[in-house]
């Protein structure tokens, strides 16, 4: 009898996880925004209020939207989005909306932002290097890029996704009076100066440092590859 080897498709895996769980928790904060205070009870300073789950639910709804977000880019504009890419983004989109807002994991778990921000920068870093590959092997695309500058196309694309998630919250903060950027104390109480754009900074230089170590890694590895390539053309050809 044959053993036959199946391979589990883990993206798939992931990604039916990830839509069931938003799902559920669509359901949860909907009943939770009818049964929540509209303020902050006095004797209860961290209670949840009908805001904070508005804000979930915009979440898990925006969540909903871009888990689909590689297979769009795979089947109408045909650019393959490997498999370990769409794992690390369900992961990441995971940890963030569920476990992040939903279950609290931002004000639960010490520095869990930092851990999110230096994870989605090092997966940015990591679709940069996808799509600049993907450019240069694709034969009728006439450019082959060094991997130094593979490396810094990739580390300015992890950047800029990094800023525009950081206007994202300071839109959603303005419209819906939440603290997203931490720019207040719980209390309500603005900061003042330096103080107000630690959180947006800190954000930023996390996503900095992630990128940088995967855009390292990874420019020693194309010009590894590079070199390997070189040694078996003809001598002349290189």
């Amino acid at each position: 009898m044959e053993k036959t080897n199946k391979k589990w498709n883990w993206s798939k895996i992931i990604g039916t996880i990830l839509f069931l769980v938003l799902l559920g928790s669509i359901v949860y904060v909907t009943v939770m925004i009818f049964t929540a205070p509209s303020t902050v009870p006095e004797n209860e300073p961290y209670t949840k209020v009908k805001s904070d789950y508005y804000l979930s639910l915009l979440q898990c709804m925006l969540g909903l939207v871009v888990m689909f977000l590689p297979s769009f880019f795979q089947k109408k504009l045909s650019i393959e989005v490997p498999n370990y890419m769409r794992c690390m983004y369900f992961v990441f989109l995971y940890c963030a909306i569920y476990l992040g807002e939903v279950r609290d994991f931002f004000y639960l778990v010490p520095n869990w932002d930092i851990y999110l921000h230096t994870f989605s920068g090092a997966m940015l870093g990591a679709l940069g290097f996808s799509l600049v590959s993907i450019l240069n092997e694709e034969k009728s695309v006439p450019m082959q890029l060094s991997p130094g500058f593979v490396a810094f196309f990739a580390f300015c694309f992890a950047l800029a996704c990094g800023a525009v998630w950081e206007i994202y919250e300071f839109v959603v903060d303005g419209m819906l009076g939440m603290n997203m950027q931490k720019f207040a104390t719980d209390q309500g109480v603005q900061f003042v100066g330096h103080e107000a754009i630690r959180d947006t900074m800190e954000d930023l230089m996390v996503d900095a440092a992630g990128a940088l170590v995967i855009c390292l890694i990874g420019a020693l590895f194309l010009r590894r590859k590079k070199r390997e390539k070189e040694k078996k053309l003809p001598e002349g050809t290189a």
